[in-house]
């Protein structure tokens, strides 16, 4: 139907193995002490703090997420390379909260570091491990959701938001989330694995809070504008979009259905992709013609997706 080099049938599910996605204050209700700096108009700036506690600082001068850790670590004079993942408006490690394609130009950033590395051996009863990844789009797979009744829930030393570092003593650093998920689904069911974890540091400042709705100021995260990463490594402000929050939600959805891929920053290009196409047939040959080519989207998905695409843009999604 579209490009003779598109596969027909569908890529096997991953069953669950491990499912990839592409990233509440703090109780006391003191807000922190705020920057001498004012925001300037010229320049982006967003408040910040390394979520187990830390003063807090304005990041600016960032295009990408890789950028943005690398600025967070000037700014708190640590290593890039020590931020696990980011969220945003809370210091626990809400993985609805993660910092994915864009940021709210009110949003308050919090950076996850890392904390304390180990080990479990288990066995792989089930073919589904039932662990959903998601990466940090600078090189760190780490665990988004466990799935209930699933092998691992049932191995209290692994968590949420873990890094997946190593697997039988092979590195997982630099690996993005499929080629981790693709690693596990691997490993023959009735065999024995180990993997190594790096779990987030624990929060130990409670007195850390943003400024809240009770203080009489106006909530972080309230805002109308969005910063959005674009394909390429650059970035644009632009209004918030119901139609484009909901279709990329939807994408990501038919995403996970179809290849155990979820993903903002790619659901993200997939949408702008759409921009100007008529059917999807356009819409299929802009895919085959970018970088999106690799994944080798089929027939069915790209008509799901192109689906979900016009209902979106017609208000048929809520």
């Amino acid at each position: 139907m579209f490009k003779k080099h598109r596969p027909k049938l569908t890529p096997p599910h991953l069953n669950g193995d491990a499912v990839q996605e592409s990233n509440n204050f703090a109780p006391n209700s003191r807000a922190p002490v705020s920057p001498v700096s004012p925001i300037s108009k010229n320049t982006l700036q967003f408040y910040c703090q390394l979520a187990h506690g830390s003063p807090t600082a304005f990041v600016s001068g960032f295009a990408n997420v890789k950028e943005l850790y690398e600025k967070i670590g000037e700014c708190f004079d640590i290593p890039s390379s020590e931020i696990l993942f980011c969220t945003l408006n809370t210091y626990k490690p809400d993985m609805k909260k993660l910092l994915g394609g864009q940021i709210g130009l009110e949003d308050f950033i919090f950076a996850h570091r890392k904390g304390r590395p180990k080990e479990v051996e288990l066995e792989k009863s089930e073919e589904a491990l039932g662990l959903t990844i998601t990466d940090n789009g600078a090189g760190y797979a780490f665990i988004k959701r466990i799935k209930e009744g699933s092998v691992i829930s049932n191995i209290p030393h692994i968590q949420v938001g873990d890094h997946i570092e190593k697997l039988n003593g092979e590195n997982m650093v630099g690996k993005r989330h499929f080629e981790v998920a693709k690693a596990l689904k691997d490993i023959p069911k009735g065999t024995t694995f180990t993997i190594r974890l790096v779990e987030p540091m624990k929060s130990g400042f409670t007195s850390i809070a943003p400024k809240n709705a009770k203080t009489g100021k106006m909530a972080y995260g309230s805002g109308k504008e969005t910063l959005r990463f674009k394909a390429g490594g650059t970035a644009e402000i632009a209004d918030q979009d119901d139609a484009l929050d909901v279709g990329i939600e939807k994408i990501n959805n038919i995403l996970e259905s179809f290849m155990g891929i979820n993903d903002s920053e790619l659901a993200t290009q997939i949408w702008d992709m759409s921009v100007g196409k008529r059917n999807s047939m356009d819409f299929a040959e802009a895919i085959d013609d970018s970088d999106l080519a690799a994944f080798e989207f089929t027939d069915e998905l790209i008509i799901e997706i192109w689906g979900a695409i016009t209902d979106a843009r017609d208000g048929r999604l809520k």
